[in-house]
């Protein structure tokens, strides 16, 4: 008889508290069937796998926490799978390897040939750019601006410059308490007439998603919640 391959799942947990019917009912299954996890966070995904499923056995499972060292558990994680285990991996929200950890065990697991499975999950990304009005066929996701404000500016600049060239959309992401300065960097160096989206707390029942030129957003009084924010350029 073969003995069992190893395979790798690729965990979605919602993007807000009150966002997990955004989740498919397929991963209750996934995580029951997983021997081992590798997570961003212990605390959040022991916490998200509860409401998914309150008679989730945490204790059965063997946990690692990964953060932004997943080079640190490529042992580890090798094992696992050379063991004939079914792993799960996990972002703090999300989708594991789309701007969160996880790419790193992924690639390892693809270079030995193991089956890789992702769950489909919200994703602020895309869900963001479905309901932008702004170009799906072409974009860029750039991750987190630059934290200096000259810096900033500049960068801003470049991708507004980018985005007329090549008529894409620029998507960035930011940490919730550099939103506003973000924001009043992106009114100040871009043109009147490109476009700005900006998808405040997506999946929450606060969720709101708005496109606006900049010489309307400059006509806001606008005071942006710490909470998870995504932003858009475009024409």
């Amino acid at each position: 008889m073969d003995k069992k391959r190893g395979e790798v799942y690729l965990v979605p947990i919602a993007l807000a508290d009150e966002g997990y019917d955004h989740l498919p009912l397929m991963i209750k299954n996934t995580i029951q069937k997983c021997d081992a996890f590798f997570v961003e966070n212990l605390r959040t995904a022991r916490r998200a796998f509860k409401k998914i499923d309150r008679s989730f056995d945490i204790d059965a499972r063997l946990w690692f926490e990964i953060e932004n060292k997943e080079e640190n558990h490529l042992h580890d994680f090798n094992r696992m799978l050379a063991e004939g285990k079914t792993v799960g991996i996990v972002s703090e929200s999300g989708c594991p390897g789309i701007a969160d950890p996880g790419q790193k065990l992924v690639a390892a697991a693809q270079q030995q040939h193991y089956k890789v499975i992702p769950i489909t999950g919200p994703n602020s990304i895309l869900l963001a750019l479905m309901a932008s009005g702004m170009n799906g066929q072409h974009f860029n996701f750039v991750g987190y601006l630059p934290i200096s404000t000259l810096e900033r500016e500049k960068k801003i600049k470049e991708l507004e410059k980018k985005c007329n060239t090549e008529n894409c959309t620029i998507i960035f992401i930011e940490t919730p308490y550099r939103n506003n300065p973000v924001f009043q960097s992106l009114i100040s160096c871009l043109q009147k007439d490109t476009k700005l989206c900006i998808g405040h707390d997506i999946t929450s029942p606060q969720e709101w998603i708005i496109t606006k030129t900049i010489e309307a957003w400059k006509k806001e009084t606008l005071e942006l919640p710490k909470q998870p924010t995504i932003f858009l350029l475009g024409k």
